[in-house]
């Protein structure tokens, strides 16, 4: 699938020490001799991909309890944005089913108006997160997190769209999933056999095309004659025209919410879910496409483009919006490599509102409840969440309590608790495999943990005023403990004690605290500390702290050898005397 990179990139080089992003990728794809070849085939590309975003735009739009209008100003405003401002070539934005579970319950507790908040919100924490550099930080969120809470958000989607699979009479839908299956019971009698008819045959159209003729676009083709078959046998089903009396064939004027500070304070939590979807989503969607096309995006650009996409989608009474996978993929299989594409797929989309708006009165909502059927399955991905339960216990036990939390909770509680608990879990990985032993039994004799060849003959016979221990790994604060317990396991404590941290690659503030501990114990008892082969991150750390002058830079030797000499003198020891003299 991976291709190898073009001989020739467009992909500026930011300026050392520069503030400011690199240009987004619709400003430097001409260097690469553009014409009019490429051009037709991003033209076609983005009709393809703009007729096949109309009807997940409008269901999208539909499962986050909104009228389908909003999809269609998100995918037309943000898409058009993001394809101009984005840091990859050819990434195609719009509303994404991973919004719909945080944007039905914003838009359920808040409305409109707090969903524009959030969204605003969001946008200015992309921005920010592209202009600090973070683009890289999101690819550490754990993967149990992530496919805890996709799976999650897929059996949400799947629940929203019950009411209009089945044609089910219930006036409002709660956002709580288990709430809405309360509903479902009571409501169970009400179903409608041609409402599951649209929507059973939509779901087996897409998958049988999608097996027999995987180039044609299944939903549209499945929207088309569902549409034809409701509005030809006037079949008694819900429609778009039935519960929203249409769409409009114009964006609307921008607009900005009131500005109520709690209002603006309260939202920030789903603002910043947002703000992390759209960040996992995008990133993940432009390197999926670099690996189809042979290109590299840039994620700080990306980030920033995604921010201003969704201040524009937001002013102009849209959706969150990010990197969607899917219309991506079509975009590259349909010939697209240059944004280009991805603007005539929002104009397609602007021009299929203008001249189709009457046409969508016929779309029945069955019908939209079946593709989003189909997208929930493939968010799914039960594949992997299965796999997750042969991973370590502890990432299996993330997955299982973010999707928990997803489906039964909340989104945003959700992706909190899971960033934390696998950040706890990691430490205490990290306290595992990070070691503080001695060298040498507590006799005198023989080394308890074997040192490298090369140390053993200096290490086999050390004097009883000397101890030598080391510690194995980071000495972060989940280890902080075990170097304190060491003088109290000690009978006596030693004349000279040397702390061995060649394979100590990193220090953090408690490590410092618990060394600058352990170093006043051992003055206290009348012991010098002496630190061997200290790498350049825990010297700077301890030049910063200032507990290098403390112990005294005439402790701190590069390598055991020297450690061991400097022992010696200080014992009183003949120069040049070896260990085992």
């Amino acid at each position: 699938m991976h291709s190898a990179p073009p001989a020739r990139s467009d992909r500026p080089r930011r300026r050392p020490g520069s503030l400011l992003p690199n240009p987004p990728r619709s400003l430097t794809f001409l260097r690469t001799g553009y014409g009019w070849g490429p051009f037709t085939q991003d033209l076609l590309a983005g009709l393809t991909v703009g007729i096949v975003a109309v009807p997940l735009a409008m269901a999208f739009a539909i499962a986050s309890g909104l009228p389908p209008e909003r999809g269609l100003y998100t995918a037309v405003v943000a898409g058009f944005l993001i394809s101009l401002l984005s840091g990859s070539r050819v990434q195609i934005g719009g509303p994404t089913g991973a919004f719909v579970v945080i944007v039905f319950g914003i838009a359920a507790r808040h409305g409109y108006e707090g969903l524009q908040i959030a969204t605003l919100l969001a946008a200015g924490m992309l921005i920010l997160m592209g202009l600090f550099r973070m683009g890289a930080m999101i690819r550490y969120i754990p993967y149990p997190v992530v496919t805890g809470f996709t799976t999650g958000i897929a059996l949400v989607i799947l629940s929203t769209q019950m009411r209009d699979l089945f044609g089910l009479r219930i006036e409002r839908l709660p956002a709580e999933f288990v709430a809405q299956w309360e509903v479902y019971a009571r409501s169970a009698a009400s179903w409608n056999p041609w409402a599951l008819a649209v929507g059973g045959g939509t779901v087996a159209l897409i998958v049988g095309l999608r097996r027999l003729r995987p180039r044609i676009p299944g939903p549209i083709v499945a929207l088309a004659l569902a549409s034809l078959a409701v509005w030809a046998f006037h079949l008694p089903v819900e429609t778009i025209g039935t519960r929203f009396g249409g769409i409009p064939s114009s964006l609307p004027l921008p607009s900005l919410p009131p500005f109520d500070p709690e209002k603006w304070r309260a939202l920030v939590p789903e603002a910043f879910t947002i703000a992390i979807l759209a960040a996992i989503e995008s990133l993940l969607c432009a390197v999926v496409a670099d690996g189809m096309i042979g290109d590299r995006h840039d994620s700080n650009t990306e980030l920033i483009g995604q921010g201003l996409a969704n201040i524009g989608s937001a002013l102009f009474g849209g959706l969150p919006a990010t990197g969607a996978l899917a219309r991506t993929a079509t975009n590259i299989k349909s010939g697209g490599r240059s944004p280009v594409a991805g603007l005539v797929h929002a104009l397609t989309l602007l021009a299929i509102m203008a001249l189709a708006a009457p046409l969508a009165v016929h779309v029945p909502l069955a019908c939209l409840a079946g593709i989003l059927v189909i997208v929930a399955w493939n968010m799914s991905e039960l594949d992997h969440f299965r796999a997750m339960f042969r991973a370590p216990r502890s990432d299996a036990l993330t997955m299982v309590v973010t999707f928990v939390l997803t489906v039964a909770v909340d989104l945003t509680l959700a992706v909190q608790v899971g960033i934390v608990l696998a950040a706890l879990l990691f430490m205490r990985r990290m306290t595992e495999v990070t070691q503080v032993a001695a060298l040498r039994a507590s006799d005198g004799g023989a080394i308890a943990e074997s040192p490298d060849d090369d140390d053993r003959d200096k290490l086999s016979e050390l004097p009883p005023q000397v101890e030598v221990y080391e510690i194995n790994g980071p000495f972060f604060f989940g280890v902080a403990d075990r170097l304190k317990d060491v003088l109290a396991e000690l009978e006596a404590p030693p004349q000279v004690f040397i702390l061995r941290l060649r394979r100590v690659p990193a220090i953090d503030a408690t490590g410092l605290e618990a060394l600058a501990e352990f170093y006043e114990k051992c003055r206290r008892q009348g012991s010098t500390l002496v630190l061997s082969g200290v790498n350049p991150q825990p010297q700077r750390a301890l030049e910063r702290s200032g507990l290098l002058t403390r112990i005294g830079a005439q402790h701190v030797h590069p390598h055991i050898d020297a450690a061991l000499a400097h022992a010696r003198a200080l014992l009183g020891a003949r120069p040049g005397q070896d260990a085992a003299d």
